[in-house]
């Protein structure tokens, strides 16, 4: 497939037929009673059953062949560079095989690892502007990179603000990675932040690279950021009394980290459930990190607390993908449903593992199959490379 092909919707008729299971990202709802997918000019037209579908005049099919589909995953946290390359670990093709993960969105938490990164305002506005341009327009195999996240100094004003948000930016970097480190200064940047439309996160937890400090319990509730970042540590956690705390105390959402304590991350789950607020409750990876690159990092993270967090794995789904669409002020994307973009993971239960289905095999512990991605209505890969392989895989058809 061409590049020019690869990043043009298709403005035919796409039948997807034959769908065995269809998890729709939305937490109201996560199971939908639905065997088929109309999709026009790259987005959804239709959604539910083939027999109360108009399903003539398709120019193109594909049949599931009874495997499950799902929305693209939404990877809340990562830290992109320039291009598919990452400084972190020295590492090419990290974005593409992100994609074979089944994750078909970014969303980056700052551009911190940036050789030389610049911490006066001219270079801070400069390096976010440039970002925000470069990923907007550079898709490694059809992903979706929402990049430009300054990391914010204590010398930018709400003038900053107004004129990056005026640029295009609508992301603020992780709170803690810069010098602004306390409770007070942090909330009026996020307020200025928030009130020109971007969304913005919080570091939560010990120090991650060098530059960033410890930010507890007092500084993430003062500063009141829309995503508390990766809560379970990146890669350090805060004591349990502190995390309880903040699940307790704030509002806004909770990042859960592939990067992460997995211990505190089940912690902040179980609270979660507790209280009834897992509509807060959102993934992201943390990486390129110390600990490498991991293309299966949301995937896994939705298999570890599937299987040791005691929630359905088809909840679990929902915090990679219609949660954090709605946090993030994406509703063009996350939830299957007609409207939104035609962002679809086809997957299945792994050959030769345990579990009776898709949903007992994850909710076991094991990862699934990935058999096709599509991003915009367009198929971006057949049978994933990184994943093991899905017992029932889709299969194009021509009308």
């Amino acid at each position: 497939m061409s590049p020019e092909q690869q990043h043009k919707a298709t403005a035919d008729k796409l039948v997807i037929r034959n769908i065995g299971l269809m998890l729709s990202g939305d937490l109201a709802r996560p199971v939908l009673d639905a065997d088929a997918i109309i999709v026009q000019d790259g987005r959804i037209a239709a959604v539910g059953m083939a027999t109360d579908l108009e399903l003539a005049g398709a120019t193109s099919v594909i049949d599931a062949q009874g495997c499950v589909v799902t929305p693209g995953l939404i990877d809340n946290h990562v830290h992109p560079v320039a291009g598919d390359w990452t400084p972190r670990q020295n590492q090419i093709g990290w974005i593409d095989s992100t994609l074979h993960g089944g994750v078909t969105t970014m969303i980056s938490a700052g551009e911190a690892h940036y050789p030389g990164r610049p911490k006066d305002i001219i270079g801070i506005k400069a390096l976010a502007i440039a970002a925000q341009r470069s990923f907007a327009n550079f898709r490694p195999s059809g992903m979706k990179i929402i990049a430009g996240a300054p990391v914010l100094e204590p010398e930018m004003t709400e003038n900053d603000f107004r004129e990056l948000a005026d640029a295009g930016v609508t992301l603020i970097g992780e709170v803690g990675l810069g010098g602004v480190k306390d409770g007070r200064t942090g909330r009026q940047m996020i307020a200025w932040a928030r009130k020109y439309g971007m969304t913005s996160m919080t570091h939560t937890g010990g120090p991650s690279i060098p530059g960033s400090g410890r930010i507890g319990a007092d500084v993430v509730l003062e500063v009141d950021a829309d995503v508390v970042a990766h809560i379970n540590g990146g890669p350090t956690a805060l004591p349990d009394e502190e995390i309880r705390r903040i699940c307790e105390e704030s509002t806004r959402a909770l990042e859960i980290v592939h990067n992460g304590n997995l211990r505190t991350g089940l912690f902040v789950l179980g609270i979660a459930k507790d209280r009834n607020i897992l509509d807060r409750v959102i993934l992201g990876t943390d990486g390129p990190a110390g600990s490498g690159v991991q293309p299966l990092g949301i995937l896994r993270t939705i298999c570890h607390l599937a299987s040791l967090g005691d929630v359905p794995t088809e909840v679990a789904f929902c915090f990679a993908t219609g949660n954090t669409a709605r946090v993030r002020k994406l509703d063009d994307r996350g939830i299957i449903e007609a409207g939104r973009a035609a962002d679809l993971v086809f997957m299945d239960q792994a050959a030769g593992g345990i579990g009776k289905d898709f949903l007992e095999s994850l909710a076991l512990g094991n990862l699934p199959g990935i058999g096709m991605i599509m991003v915009d209505g367009v198929v971006r890969t057949a049978r994933s490379r990184n994943t093991p392989p899905a017992i029932r895989v889709p299969q194009i058809i021509t009308a």
